[in-house]
């Protein structure tokens, strides 16, 4: 470990907290309906889309309607995006000539791009055209980031708002999240990547002649369009099958900074439009100083152990970190904070090779997106899920203090806490029982490159990431198969839809009840006793949860290498 390591990790936190507050005060004006400085130029474009489909903005959803609505319009996009998957070959846009997508594989990548998953079981260059990268996967890119905020906003009004009956209207909340606040920033972020040499261009190929001499063909496309709103919506997935290793989607040292930086831009900024939607800043900071903490505890293990390398080379006398599947220009210190962002984050962008990690290095990513999107979380996503948490972690309080549990003036009563268990269950069933099946069907056991703790690791990292809508590979996993492809699509939807229709039934609840103010008997959720309440609870239901696949995996893999065996 360097001192520049380290330095890189605190400047990358502290110009986050920096931009908390800005961000934070422009989600809430989008939360509230309010006018922005961009209304002048899109607010016509707004009206016209409500014009057109006939929504009344004005007209709020009771807490049925608004999952209702937000289904249907997810499910309406996963069909177009199959279809144009599967059509790829005889419509235009396609300058290579690509054929379509399998049934099995169109199926698995309308399903991942669809619930912010972007899980990808093929190589980006060599399978999708130019127009099934913008219209089949870039729109889902920007409306399920959409989604997700829109989602987060609505849990928002259920805390805040006092004896109602609706939470918002999902058209209006999507519309105005992608309109004011991913589309002008994509804008923004495409010109900053095209300046710094990430093409954008409708050309499929361009042929050039190396030093030695030969022809070669260079991919090209409509690359840093796609790569802003990927980093910034959390989505992942990549352009290139190298994904942001790839010197066209991420090729300096400060581009590698911005895309970290945006992966986690939005989720800082709602816990601030948190607090603020229910009177009280101090409760959206005591929600980031837990994920902060989270965070700084994941990147601080995955850098230790990458920096300390691998003993079997030590023994051999190769010195050094482990730089295996990580790029030069970036070092261990970059790769390892970019896999924690990325993992904490629900992107699923890579810049190096999980699969390569060192045991315990590769282990942080995967815990991470066990705790359930919590340490920061897809943007929505994180905030709306470590809420449920945050309910699990008050009726603790309530149990230990012997009285009904409050959360920021609402009652936390037996409705909300079942809800909460049920959606924060769907995580291990899923991951567990199809890692399980996997492990011992002749068609899961095909599928891992490796053999013993590591081929389990892959497996289970393979479901972990889509049931916890992160979509980031440990390689080394063959998923291309109708097993997988099949099986990873339906980890993905119960990953994302069956949290949300929970969570907004929570939303329901909590907006009918009245205020109960603070009194001498509240359990305080703002102070230092609350965040290590909220860290504990995370950690203690992430570890009796995932500890016996994590023994049997990566800490195995570990032992091993200790040992002098590899897998």
């Amino acid at each position: 470990m360097t001192f520049q390591g380290w330095f890189l990790i605190l400047l990358f936190v502290g110009i986050l907290l920096v931009l908390t507050k800005p961000v934070g005060m422009w989600l809430h004006a989008l939360y509230e309906g309010r006018r922005t400085p961009l209304h002048a130029v899109l607010g016509p474009v707004e009206r016209g889309f409500y014009r057109l489909s006939g929504i009344d903005p004005a007209a709020e959803q009771g807490w049925r309607r608004y999952a209702v609505h937000m289904l249907l319009f997810n499910v309406a996009l996963l069909l177009l995006t199959y279809a144009v998957l599967r059509l790829q070959g005889v419509l235009p846009g396609n300058p290579q000539g690509l054929a379509g997508l399998s049934p099995d594989l169109a199926f698995d990548t309308a399903i991942s791009f669809t619930t912010n998953t972007n899980w990808q079981s093929y190589a980006g260059e060599s399978t999708m055209s130019n127009l099934s990268q913008m219209l089949g996967l870039t729109i889902h890119n920007f409306l399920s980031a959409a989604t997700g905020i829109a989602l987060a906003f609505a849990l928002f009004r259920g805390f805040a708002r006092r004896e109602f009956a609706t939470i918002g209207n999902f058209w209006a909340d999507v519309t105005r999240v992608t309109l004011y606040l991913l589309l002008p920033l994509c804008v923004l972020y495409t010109l900053f990547l095209i300046a710094s040499g990430v093409p954008q261009t409708m050309a499929g190929v361009v042929d050039v002649q190396t030093l030695e001499g030969v022809r070669q063909s260079i991919l090209l496309g409509p690359v840093a369009s796609q790569e802003a709103i990927k980093m910034l919506g959390t989505n992942g997935g990549g352009f290139f099958n190298a994904n942001s290793a790839h010197p066209f989607e991420n090729p300096t040292a400060l581009t590698n900074l911005v895309q970290m930086l945006s992966i986690f831009l939005i989720g800082f900024g709602l816990t601030w439009t948190f607090g603020k939607a229910v009177g009280n800043t101090r409760q959206g900071w005591a929600i980031l100083s837990a994920m902060v903490i989270l965070f700084l505890a994941g990147v601080s293990v995955t850098y230790w152990q990458e920096a300390a390398g691998n003993p079997i080379l030590h023994q051999l006398g190769v010195a050094g970190g482990n730089m295996e599947g990580k790029e030069v220009r970036f070092g261990i210190a970059a790769s390892a904070l970019f896999s924690v962002v990325t993992t904490a984050a629900s992107c699923g962008a890579v810049n190096a090779m999980l699969d390569s990690f060192t045991p315990l290095g590769g282990m942080i990513p995967l815990f991470n997106m066990q705790l359930g999107e919590v340490v920061v979380g897809g943007v929505g996503a994180g905030i709306y899920g470590f809420l449920l948490f945050a309910i699990l972690a008050v009726f603790v309080a309530g149990l230990m203090v012997g009285r009904t549990p409050e959360y920021v003036g609402k009652k936390i009563e037996s409705r909300e806490v079942k809800l909460a268990v049920l959606a924060i269950a769907v995580l291990p069933l899923v991951i567990l029982g199809f890692t399980a099946l996997s492990s011992v069907l002749q068609q899961g056991l095909a599928g891992p490159l490796n053999k013993g703790p590591h081929g389990f690791s892959e497996i289970l990292y393979a479901f972990t990431s889509a049931v916890g809508n992160n979509g980031s590979a440990f390689a080394g996993l063959t998923a291309n198969t109708p097993y997988y492809n099949a099986l990873l699509g339906v980890a993905m939807w119960f990953g994302r839809f069956f949290v949300i229709v929970p969570m907004l039934a929570i939303a329901g609840s909590l907006a009918a009840k009245r205020y109960t103010p603070e009194s001498a008997g509240s359990f305080p959720t703002t102070g230092g006793l609350w965040v290590g309440l909220l860290v504990g609870i995370i950690l203690i239901l992430g570890g009796l949860t995932f500890l016996p696949s994590l023994a049997l995996g990566p800490i195995a893999d570990h032992l091993s290498m200790i040992r002098g065996q590899l897998f």
